[in-house]
Formats: structure tokens, C-alpha cells, sequence
């Protein structure tokens, strides 16, 4: 079942290559939607995708490189829009 995931990722994450890092993993897994940083400091993550499959990219994402510069995770789940063509860096 497709899903929709918002994620609100705190810490050092701006300026580690935390975009390019969700950028790559989204595509390799297929995972549609965006990543942005935020002005107060935090990256906002938005993606749509098979439920297993945004787990995998979640975890992926945690765990990878960027894990010692996440000290926050916000995570909520909704229903996919389908609004999406692929994943992208997006800026202020």
C-alpha cells in the first residue's frame, strides 16, 4: 500500500550533505516527493512510496552517515497523494 511520510529531521543537518544523502537513497529505493532545509536549522522530508519501502529509506537514512548529526526525529504517516514525480531537492 502506498503511503505518504512527513519527517522533520533536528540537529547538526544542515551543510553534511543530509539532501543529497535522502536525494540518492529516494531514488535508488523509488521513493517519490521532496527535502528541504528549514530556516530554524531543521530539514523537513517529505516522501511517498510503498509503506516497506519508506521504512527501509527512514532507516536508511538514520543509520547511514548522517546518523551522528540527527539528535531529533518527527515523524508522521498519511495517505499517499500521488502528487509526486520524483524526488527532489528543494530550496527557501
Amino acid at each position: 500500500m502506498r503511503k505518504q511520510v512527513h519527517v522533520f529531521y533536528s540537529g547538526r543537518v544542515q551543510g553534511v550533505g543530509f539532501r543529497m544523502t535522502a536525494e540518492e537513497a529516494a531514488t535508488r529505493l523509488d521513493i517519490v516527493g521532496w527535502v528541504k532545509n528549514l530556516r530554524d536549522g531543521r530539514v523537513e522530508l517529505l516522501g511517498e512510496g510503498e509503506e516497506k519501502t519508506l521504512i527501509r529509506f527512514l532507516k536508511e537514512i538514520r543509520v547511514g552517515p548522517m546518523r551522528n548529526f540527527i539528535h531529533h526525529v518527527e515523524v508522521t504517516w498519511g495517505s499517499s497523494t500521488d502528487g509526486h514525480q520524483e524526488f527532489e531537492i528543494r530550496y527557501f
